[in-house]
C-alpha cells in the first residue's frame, strides 16, 4: 500500500521536523525541573538529618537510646532510620542492622546502602545518610530516605508522557492537513491554468479575501492575467486595423491598374494610371515602415547610449524644419525656449518626438491658426509643451488617441494612419518621461521630464496653470520615431 501523497510534501517534513524540535525543549525542560527539583530536596534533607543528628548526639549518654527510639517513633512515614553503636561497632539500638560499611564519621551526609530491620523483616535500600562518634566512643548514624525525589520522577515522567506525546502528534497532524491543504489549493490552480492554456482567456486563479501570501500571489497573477488579456486583445485589434488600413490603399492600387489596364488609350493615360498605382502603394508601405519602426523601437536597446541632450537647441532645429510648412499653411509658429535645459536621453529619437508633435499640430490646426511651442522649468520638472489651436481631443479620446491606427472622427478626412501619437508614446516610455494631453480649448501636449538625472537649469522658470486631462506613465523608456507621414 502506498503511503499517503502528503507525507511527501515539503509542508509535512516542516511539521515533522518542528514536533521534532518541541519534543527536544520540552524534554529537556521537564529533566532541567527535575534535575533542580531533586537537588532542592535532596539539599534539604541533608540539612534535616544533619539537624537530627546534632539533636541526638548531644544528649547525654544514658539518655541517648531512648532519644533513637523516640525519633524513630515519631517516623509515621517510615522513612527515618537510626541507629547507634558502640566503640567495637555493635548494635546497640536504633532500627540499623549493622554499621553502614563505608560511611564516614567525618559528620558529612553521603549516599550509602543500608539494611533496616522491620517487623516484617529486613530490607536493603539506598538512603542519605550521616555519622559521628561520641566523646564517649558511641557511634550514632541518622539517616532518610529521599522518596520525594521518586515521587517527583514519577510525576515529571507522567506529565512528560500526558503533554508531550498529544502535543507531536498535533503537530504531526496540522503538518498533514496543512499539507493536504496546500496539495488541494495547487491542484485547483493547476485546473485554472489548464483551462487558461487552453484558450479560455477569461479564467482567473482562486483566491481568498484575507491576508495570506497565496492569496496575494493569486491577486497578482490575476492582475497579470488581465494585463495579459487586455495585451492580446489589443493585438487581435492591431492586427484587424493593419489589414483594414493596407487593404484600402492596395486595393485603390489594383483597381487603378485592372481599370488602367482595360481603358487606357494613350501613353498619358496609363501613366497617370501608375502614379496614381503608386500613391496607394506607397501609402501602404508608409504604413508598413511606421509599424517596424515601432517595433523597433519598443525592442531598443538603445538607452545605454542616452548623453546629455540640450533641449533649447533641439527645439530651434524643429523650429527651422517646421516654419515653411507653417507658412505655407498660414500658421503661426512660435517656439518659447529661454531656460538652457538639459536632459540625458537620445537627441535623434526626441528631436523625432517633439517633430510628430509639431507636425500634428500643423495638420490638425486650420488657417490662420497658432501652433506653440515652448521649453519651461516647472516645480522640479522638465516640459516640453506644444499648443496648437486645432480641434483639440476630448475627455473620451484622450486614451485612445495613442494606440495603434487609432482615427477621430473628426480627422478622418486629414492624410494619415493613426501612429504618430503611438510613436511619441513609445519614445517618452523609453526615456522614462510621462506624456500629458491637457483640456482645450485647442490642443496642448506635454513631454514631461522628471528630475531622475542630473539637469543643467539656467534662465528664469516660466509656466502656467497646469491642470493635466490624461497623463501616459511609463515604467521603462521605448523610443519613437515622428515620421511625419504618419
Amino acid at each position: 500500500m502506498r503511503p499517503p501523497q502528503f507525507i511527501h510534501s515539503t509542508t509535512f517534513h516542516w511539521a515533522l521536523a518542528v514536533a521534532g524540535v518541541l519534543a527536544i525543549f520540552v524534554t529537556t525542560l521537564f529533566g532541567f525541573i527535575y534535575w533542580k527539583t531533586d537537588s532542592y530536596l535532596i539539599a534539604r534533607s541533608d540539612m534535616v538529618i544533619a539537624g537530627e543528628l546534632n539533636i541526638i548526639a548531644a544528649v547525654p549518654e544514658e539518655r541517648r537510646l531512648y532519644s533513637v527510639d523516640q525519633h524513630l517513633k515519631e517516623d509515621s512515614r517510615n522513612v527515618q532510620y537510626a541507629g547507634l553503636f558502640d566503640s567495637d561497632g555493635r548494635r546497640v539500638g536504633g532500627n540499623l542492622e549493622q554499621l553502614p560499611p563505608g560511611l564516614k564519621t567525618d559528620s558529612s551526609v553521603q549516599s550509602v546502602s543500608i539494611t533496616r530491620m522491620l517487623p516484617t523483616g529486613k530490607e536493603t535500600r539506598v538512603i542519605r545518610a550521616i555519622a559521628r562518634r561520641t566523646p564517649s566512643g558511641q557511634m550514632v548514624v541518622i539517616g532518610r530516605e529521599v522518596d520525594e525525589a521518586r515521587k517527583i520522577s514519577h510525576v515529571v515522567g507522567l506529565a512528560l508522557a500526558l503533554g508531550l506525546v498529544p502535543g507531536f502528534c498535533l503537530c504531526l497532524l496540522a503538518g498533514a492537513w496543512l499539507s493536504m491543504r496546500a496539495q488541494g489549493r495547487v491542484e485547483e490552480v493547476n485546473l485554472r491554468v489548464q483551462r487558461i492554456i487552453a484558450g479560455d482567456l477569461r479564467e482567473r486563479l482562486p483566491h481568498r479575501s484575507v491576508d495570506e501570501p497565496f492569496s496575494k500571489l493569486a491577486i497578482i497573477v490575476n492582475g497579470m492575467l488581465d494585463e495579459m488579456e487586455t495585451m492580446i486583445n489589443a493585438l487581435a485589434g492591431v492586427g484587424n486595423d493593419i489589414a483594414h488600413d493596407l487593404r484600402t490603399p492596395l486595393t485603390r492600387a489594383r483597381l487603378a491598374l485592372e481599370r488602367g489596364r482595360t481603358n487606357a488609350t494613350t501613353l498619358e493615360q496609363l501613366q497617370g494610371v501608375v502614379d496614381r498605382s503608386i500613391l496607394g502603394i506607397d501609402q501602404a508601405l508608409t504604413i508598413v515602415t511606421a509599424l517596424l519602426r515601432l517595433a523597433e523601437i519598443e525592442n531598443s536597446r538603445r538607452s545605454a547610449a542616452f548623453g546629455c541632450v540640450a533641449l533649447h537647441d533641439m527645439l530651434g532645429e524643429v523650429r527651422d524644419i517646421y516654419e515653411p510648412i507653417a507658412e505655407n499653411k498660414d500658421i503661426a509658429l512660435r517656439v518659447a525656449a529661454t531656460n538652457n535645459l538639459t536632459v540625458r536621453g537620445d537627441r535623434d529619437l526626441l528631436i523625432e518626438a517633439i517633430a510628430n508633435l509639431i507636425d500634428n499640430a500643423i495638420k490638425f490646426t486650420p488657417e490662420g491658426g497658432r501652433v506653440d511651442l515652448e521649453l519651461l522649468r516647472v516645480e522640479g520638472e522638465t516640459i516640453v509643451r506644444v499648443t496648437d489651436t486645432g480641434c483639440g481631443i476630448s475627455e473620451q479620446e484622450r486614451d485612445a488617441v495613442q494606440r495603434r491606427f487609432y482615427r477621430s472622427d473628426k480627422i478622418r478626412n486629414t492624410p494619415g494612419v493613426g501612429l504618430g501619437l503611438n510613436l511619441v508614446t513609445a519614445i517618452v516610455k523609453l526615456h522614462d518621461f510621462r506624456l500629458a494631453i491637457f483640456p482645450g480649448p485647442g490642443c496642448r501636449v506635454e513631454i514631461i521630464c522628471p528630475d531622475t538625472q542630473e539637469l543643467k537649469v539656467s534662465g528664469k522658470d516660466t509656466a502656467s496653470a497646469r491642470e493635466p486631462y490624461a497623463m501616459a506613465d511609463s515604467p521603462k523608456a521605448a523610443m519613437v520615431a515622428a515620421a511625419k507621414s504618419i
